[in-house]
C-alpha cells in the first residue's frame, strides 16, 4: 500500500484486508490477441416460433459487445422497428419477424450478419 492508503498501480485488491497480492505479469513474447474488432464476428439472424404460442420472434446472437452496449443497440432496434424485444443470455429478442429489416441494420452498423434457420 502506498502512503494515501491506495494500493498502486501493479497491484490488485483482492480482499479487504489491506493485504495486497502483486499481479502476475504476461510472460515475454506472449500478448493476448482479443483485439479483433467487433464487426469481423459473424452475426446469425434468426426467427423462431418454437414455445411462443405461435407468435414469431426475431433472435440476433453472437454480436461480442458488452452487456450495457447490447441493452444499448435494443432499444435503438425495438425505437427503429416500432416494437418489443428482451435481451436473454447475450441474445437480443426482438418481437415479429423483422429479419430482413435487422440485418439492414447490422450491415449498416458494418456487422457480418447472416441468416441462419429457415
Amino acid at each position: 500500500m502506498l502512503k494515501s492508503g491506495m494500493p498502486d498501480d501493479k497491484s490488485r485488491l483482492v480482499y479487504s484486508t489491506d493485504k495486497v497480492i502483486p499481479r502476475k505479469e504476461n510472460p515475454a513474447g506472449k500478448t493476448h490477441h482479443a483485439t479483433t474488432h467487433a464487426s469481423q464476428k459473424r452475426v446469425s439472424v434468426r426467427l423462431e416460433r418454437k414455445g411462443r404460442g405461435g407468435k414469431c420472434v426475431t433472435l440476433i446472437d453472437g454480436l461480442q459487445i458488452s452487456a450495457k452496449d447490447l441493452e444499448i443497440l435494443l432499444k435503438q432496434f425495438k425505437t427503429r422497428l416500432g416494437t418489443g424485444g428482451a435481451l436473454k443470455d447475450n441474445t437480443l429478442e426482438i418481437q415479429g419477424d423483422h429479419c430482413d429489416a435487422i440485418m439492414g441494420l447490422l450491415q449498416d452498423m458494418e456487422y457480418k450478419a447472416k441468416r441462419s434457420g429457415g
